[in-house]
C-alpha cells in the first residue's frame, strides 16, 4: 500500500489558497490538516517512513526530496567525525560536506585499473588506525562495483571508525548482501536513480544512531518537501522487481560490458571514439547515462522493457571494444594567483578548482593535480562538466 499516494487520491475537491502558487492543489500541496508534516511526522508520512524503515532494516529511515546530496551532508553531520578517509573519486557532496563541517578529508589517492577509479579495500583502512575516525565509501560506485562490505565493516570496527556509505546508486540492492545497509552506520539511497521515484527522491538511514541522524536531517532537509516526490519514494521502496528485465540486463553486461556487481549498470569499454559513439547512439534514440571519454554507461532499471534492451543490444552488437586510456596525475605547486584558462592552455598547469564530467560528478582533475592533454580532450568533448566556466578551468599561476 502506498500511504502517501492514497492520501493524495482521497482529496476529491480542493480549492487552493495555500502554496504553491500554480494552484493545482490536488497533488502538489503543502502541509495541511490532512497531509502531515515531514519535519515532525505523526500521520501518513510517519506511517510511510515506518514502512520504509522496516523494509530497509534500519533503526530509522528518513524520506528526502533533496536528493542524495542532502543525505550525504546529513550523514557527515550526524557522524560527528573529525577526520574522514575517502577516495579521490568520491562525489563532490562529500568534499563539500567536509568543508562545511570542518572535517579533514584524508584522501586515498590510489590508482585504479583500465581507466576506472579504484575500489576501497579493507587493507586501505587498517593503516589509518588512529589517523581517521570515519570512512566514506561509494557503493556501488558509478561503474557498478561494490567493495567487500563485510571486510570493510570489520576493518572500521577494528580501527574504531564510523562507516558512512553513499549508496545513491544502489537502492535496488536492498535485501541482498551487496546492499549498503548491511554494513554502514549511516547510508543514503538515491531511489530516483535506479528505482521508480521522481528525480530528487532519496532515503537516508541509520544503523543505530537514529536520533543523531534525525537532528541532522532536520538541518539540511527542505521545509517544503514535494508530496509527489515523497509518494514516489514510498512507491519505489515498495516496488517489486522485474525479473525478466534483470535477467536480460545481466546477459547484456556479460556480453558487452565490464565485469561488475550491479545489474543496473552496463558499462561498455569504447575507448577513444567514445564521444562519437555516444553521439551516434543518441541519433538512434538511445541516451546513455554518461560517457566519460573511455566508457559509455547504460543505466537499466526494472522499468525498462525487454524490447528496449533488445534495441540497445542490436546497436551494441555493431561496436568493437577499444583500448581505454588510463591517466595518472602528478601533483603540482599550489598557492598564489589563480587564473581562468582554456582547457588547452591548462595542460601542464596545476588545477586550482576540482573539475570533472557531469555525470558522474567525480573529479577528473582535483585541486593540486597537473592537467594532462588527455584531461583537456575529455573536458572539451564532454557535453556537461562541473568546476569549469565557459570552457575554461582554474589554474595556479606557478
Amino acid at each position: 500500500m502506498n500511504r502517501i499516494l492514497t492520501m493524495l487520491r482521497e482529496r476529491k475537491k480542493h480549492v487552493s489558497f495555500h502554496t504553491p502558487g500554480h494552484k493545482y492543489g490536488k497533488w502538489d500541496i503543502t502541509e495541511l490538516s490532512f497531509s502531515d508534516n515531514l519535519s515532525c511526522p505523526t500521520g501518513v508520512l510517519r506511517q510511510a517512513e515506518d514502512d520504509i524503515t522496516a523494509i530497509l532494516g534500519s533503526a530509522r529511515s528518513f524520506i528526502l526530496t533533496d536528493g542524495s546530496t542532502c543525505g550525504v551532508l546529513s550523514m557527515l553531520y550526524a557522524s560527528g567525525v573529525k577526520k574522514l578517509l575517502l577516495l579521490r573519486e568520491s562525489h563532490k557532496s562529500a568534499f563539500n560536506g567536509c568543508k562545511l563541517m570542518g572535517i579533514t578529508p584524508c584522501i586515498l589517492d590510489r590508482e585504479g585499473e583500465n581507466g576506472l577509479p579504484p575500489v576501497m579495500k579493507a587493507e586501505d583502512i587498517y593503516p589509518m588506525k588512529g589517523k581517521v575516525d570515519g570512512v566514506f565509501l561509494t557503493s556501488p560506485d558509478y561503474y557498478g562495483r561494490v567493495p567487500d562490505l563485510k571486510a570493510v565493516r570489520k576493518a572500521c570496527d577494528d580501527i574504531g571508525a564510523c562507516l558512512i556509505i553513499d549508496g545513491a546508486h544502489g537502492g535496488h540492492l536492498k535485501g541482498t548482501s551487496l546492499y549498503a545497509g548491511t554494513a554502514a552506520d549511516f547510508w543514503v539511497d538515491g531511489v530516483h536513480k535506479s528505482m521508480p521515484a521522481i528525480t530528487q527522491g532519496a532515503v537516508v538511514s541509520a544503523r543505530e544512531r537514529a536520533e543523531d541522524l534525525r537532528r541532522a536531517v532536520d538541518i539540511f532537509r527542505t521545509t517544503s518537501p514535494n508530496y509527489v516526490i515523497m509518494a514516489s519514494v514510498e512507491y519505489a521502496v515498495k516496488a517489486e522487481p522485474n525479473e525478466k528485465v534483470r535477467a536480460y540486463a545481466k546477459k547484456l553486461i556479460e556480453r558487452y560490458g565490464i565485469e561488475n556487481d550491479d545489474w543496473t549498470k552496463l558499462v561498455v569499454p569504447v575507448g577513444e571514439p567514445a564521444n562519437e559513439v555516444a553521439a551516434w547512439l543518441e541519433s538512434k534514440g538511445i541516451y546513455p547515462e554518461f560517457c566519460d571519454g573511455n566508457y559509455i554507461e547504460f543505466y537499466i532499471s526494472d522499468y525498462n522493457t525487454v524490447g528496449e534492451l533488445k534495441k540497445l543490444e542490436g546497436l551494441l552488437s555493431s561496436l568493437r571494444a577499444q583500448t581505454v586510456r588510463t591517466v595518472k596525475h602528478e601533483r603540482g605547486k599550489t598557492g598564489g594567483r589563480i587564473f581562468l584558462v582554456s582547457y588547452g592552455d591548462a595542460v601542464g598547469k596545476t588545477c586550482a578548482k576540482t573539475c570533472g564530467l557531469f555525470p558522474p560528478c567525480i573529479p577528473l582533475v582535483s585541486e593540486g593535480e597537473i592537467f594532462t592533454e588527455a584531461d583537456a580532450i575529455r573536458l572539451k568533448n564532454a557535453k556537461n562538466t562541473y568546476g569549469t566556466e565557459g570552457g575554461k578551468v582554474y589554474v595556479y599561476a606557478g
